[in-house]
């Protein structure tokens, strides 16, 4: 379902790719031109394909998995994690990049555990591992004052969260360390980001994938993006994208 076979005498097959274009570095536009690290390299990974054509399309970031489950998407290309819940539904690609949690606030406030944020002000979008994160610790400490947490529209873009942030309206936010300091450098803004010195999770922590649906299609186009993977991680193309877009070496050992 939801692959096309175009006319022509390539008679390639499409997949398109969901994203919700708004995740800078990971996922943007430049103009109408989509890019950013997972783009570019899926881009890579598909150049010269005498099998498949990629098309990008940018929805609501809760439309991506909704609708790689609905058979209108095959590639979901968003900053995604790991999660259990996510593994029991959808294929993962190889990891492309790796990042660690960090925190984010107005001022030199000192927050570097999650029992730290325990009764403080937060924003962010439903089903995010980070937000993810933050409910666990919620259900896991019933003795404590909860981390408040409010959820932004799929379509509200991130530096709306940093502004608030910039205002003082929330007292911290919770994401990856490369979207902060990319929007927060992009932006302006006098904010502080400190990197969550708990270990959460397992060797799975930090790290980004491509998600496929778990069927037979997925399967073969895990297959294929895995395979050139570990073709551009060797030929240094992956470094050389992770330092253009993230400012370091990101890539998984």
């Amino acid at each position: 379902m939801g692959q096309i076979k175009e006319v022509g005498a390539a008679q390639k097959e499409l997949i398109t790719v969901a994203t919700d274009s708004a995740t800078k570095p990971f996922t943007y536009k430049e103009g109408k031109k989509d890019t950013g690290y997972d783009i570019e390299v899926l881009k890579e990974i598909f150049k010269g394909s005498k099998k498949y054509k990629l098309k990008i399309v940018t929805v609501a970031f809760p439309s991506i998995l909704s609708g790689v489950d609905a058979g209108r998407y095959q590639i979901a290309a968003n900053d995604f994690g790991y999660s259990k819940e996510r593994a029991t539904k959808y294929l993962f690609s190889k990891p492309i990049s790796k990042s660690h949690y960090a925190i984010a606030t107005k001022g030199n406030k000192d927050y570097h555990r999650l029992d730290d944020l325990s009764g403080k002000k937060t924003q962010g979008m439903s089903g995010a591992n980070y937000m993810q994160v933050l409910e666990k610790w919620n259900k896991d400490n019933p003795d404590k004052a909860p981390i408040q947490i409010t959820y932004a529209s799929g379509s509200t873009p991130f530096t709306q969260r940093l502004q608030l942030l910039e205002n003082k309206q929330l007292d911290f936010l919770f994401y990856d360390a490369i979207s902060l300091k990319t929007a927060i450098d992009d932006q302006g803004y006098d904010l502080k980001i400190r990197k969550l010195t708990e270990k959460i999770g397992d060797d799975k922590d930090g790290q980004e994938y491509y998600l496929f649906a778990d069927d037979a299609k997925g399967k073969e186009l895990q297959t294929f993006v895995n395979k050139k993977l570990k073709q551009l991680k060797k030929s240094g193309y992956l470094k050389e994208m992770s330092q253009k877009y993230f400012g370091g070496n990101f890539v998984p050992d």
